[in-house]
């Protein structure tokens, strides 16, 4: 883009300044580094333009909603047979198709039985006809054996880039402000309903995005040309009425700073509610209890919907290098979860997998592997909003086949990576996917000699299902939690449980497993306490080219202008 951003959203007046947050650390000695006494976390000296990461992690999805959403008024009831997931999704422009032939191949797992099913079971499913192309998001499938692009400063030491005070919390259930971005031009930050754009090294707004109503799904996401996609309500609550639905999706252009549609669907003649987002190569799909529905990311063109008539629904989908559908069906013994690898283009099914009977809630870790994290039974909860982690178990599948390649224990006792298997479904955090392995963290333990809490990260090898023996250890005083990949290499971010000492980034070497400190946060009382306010499990970190911006998911709830929380908090190093 040549023009510069919009300024203050559409035609309207420039967006006033957000008034300062009292001084969290001290000011600068005369003569060093600019005058003194200016409020709020000091930003040091600029420093130059940085990328955009691949897969940002470590989110509370869960606190990220509103006001728990009603059940569609009127909904078909979803009783019906197992088998493949009975009936397809209706795309735009395609007549139904029937196919009468049913292969399932049995996989006996540990007592368990585990269906793989073939390519006649996943026609099935789809009524689309034709396929269509394959795409993929910027950062997915890239060379897993590359070294990384993230350089390592010649001092790791970083100051404060600048921070946004936290919006108030916009009546009942207007607090979620889910999702953050980063692109090459601007870091991209929700607010209470709206979206806004900030320079990614000096926090001044750039543009701002205004919304009807308040931000209720995201998708980390975002394609070549920096288009994103989230789901948002219609309107603002209020005390009447705390929830008018989040029926509305939109397209944004981050790196423009304009909304390019805004759509919705029906399942028969009432509006879907979605719980969840994502994107895969030019189409937009959502999903939740109602079902799913596509749309082409460019121009808001519907690609499928529900049919009314149908016993099945596409409850979520996982993004990226691929399309995943989790398909549930009722039948007499409770739900029925089938994973799809679908073409997004027509909604055609791929392949699929049908998860073991009392398996009900999932969420899609990686899509190209294919990891899905299971909580068999509800025995983990729902994600880490609930204080469980949402995960008994990972399925490592074969995306192409669909056929059960190995499955990982991972009980919360043991590990802390995190989903949200309630209405996620791709917002797991604090775990990893790359090499056709699997990192995940180990529950913080006792580090003896008074040391405080540690922890450290493993990892599993995505064919045999057995850990490949690497490991690091957070150290002393430290817990340590997956970012996202580097190429080859793991990011990964140390904080004190104790707020003894501040946090940083790391790059762990996917050979040796060693670590290499990249950005150390400033060791100042004001931005531990920071820091221990914005936790991973409660927060979104996104790290790119030496700079680490931390944002919130809700807005403060503090009527108190003296309480110091931050919507964003940005960390870089260099001069």
């Amino acid at each position: 883009m040549t023009q510069p951003p919009q300024q203050g959203g559409y035609g309207g007046p420039p967006t006033p300044p957000r008034p300062p947050l009292p001084p969290v650390l001290p000011p600068p000695p005369a003569g060093y580094g600019g005058p003194c006494g200016q409020p709020g976390l000091q930003p040091g000296p600029q420093s130059g333009p940085y990328g955009q990461p691949q897969d940002p992690y470590d989110y509370d999805w869960n606190s990220g909603y509103g006001a728990q959403q009603a059940p569609p008024p009127s909904h078909p009831p979803l009783a019906g047979p197992g088998g493949a997931g009975g009936g397809g999704r209706r795309p735009k422009g395609w007549w139904a198709v029937a196919v009468a032939a049913v292969v399932a191949i049995a996989l006996i797992i540990g007592g368990g039985v585990l269906y793989a099913d073939s390519g006649d079971e996943a026609a099935k499913n789809d009524t689309a006809g034709v396929g269509g192309g394959t795409g993929k998001a910027v950062g997915e499938g890239d060379n897993p054996t590359s070294r990384g692009s993230e350089k390592v400063p010649a001092n790791p030491a970083a100051r404060v880039l600048f921070q946004v005070p936290s919006p108030k919390a916009g009546g009942a259930g207007g607090g979620a402000v889910p999702g953050s971005w980063l692109t090459g031009k601007a870091y991209v930050k929700t607010g209470v309903a709206e979206i806004t754009g900030y320079d990614p090294d000096k926090g001044t707004e750039s543009w701002t995005i205004p919304l009807p109503g308040p931000v209720c799904a995201v998708t980390d996401h975002t394609t070549e040309d920096g288009l994103t996609a989230i789901v948002h309500e219609s309107a603002m609550p209020t005390k009447a009425k705390p929830t008018h639905g989040c029926t509305q999706v939109s397209a944004i252009d981050l790196d423009a700073g304009r909304k390019l549609w805004t759509g919705s669907a029906l399942r028969g003649r009432q509006p879907i509610r979605f719980d969840n987002v994502t994107i895969s190569a030019h189409t937009v799909a959502a999903g939740g209890a109602a079902g799913g529905a596509a749309f082409d990311i460019a121009s808001g063109a519907s690609l499928w919907t529900p049919k009314a008539s149908d016993t099945c629904y596409d409850a979520g989908y996982g993004g990226g290098a691929k399309l995943v559908a989790v398909r549930k069906c009722r039948t007499s013994g409770g739900l029925q979860l089938h994973i799809q690898t679908i073409d997004p283009a027509t909604g055609k099914v791929i392949s699929a997998y049908r998860m073991a009977d009392g398996v009900e809630q999932v969420g899609i870790v990686s899509t190209d592997p294919l990891v899905v994290a299971a909580n068999a039974g509800g025995s983990a909860g729902g994600g880490s909003a609930d204080g469980g982690s949402g995960i008994s178990e990972y399925f490592s599948l074969d995306n192409r086949t669909g056929k059960l390649r190995t499955r990982i224990s991972a009980p919360a006792e043991r590990y802390t990576a995190v989903c949200d298997v309630l209405r996620g479904i791709e917002r797991c955090t604090q775990s990893a996917v790359g090499k056709d392995r699997l990192y995940l963290p180990t529950k913080a333990h006792d580090g003896g000699g008074g040391s405080g809490q540690t922890n450290e990260i493993v990892a599993f090898d995505l064919t045999t299902g057995r850990q490949t023996g690497q490991r690091t250890a957070a150290g002393e005083g430290y817990v340590i939690v997956p970012l996202r990949m580097d190429g080859g290499n793991l990011l990964a971010y140390k904080r004190s449980p104790s707020a003894a000492r501040s946090g940083r980034v790391v790059s762990i070497d996917g050979v040796t497993f060693e670590q290499t400190a990249l950005l150390e946060n400033p060791a100042t009382q004001a931005v531990r306490e920071a820091e221990a306010g914005l936790p991973p499990e409660r927060a979104e970190y996104l790290y790119a080219q030496g700079r680490l911006y931390i944002s919130a998911v809700r807005a403060s709830g503090s009527a108190s202008p003296a309480a110091k929380e931050y919507l964003v908090i940005a960390f870089g190093t260099g001069a």
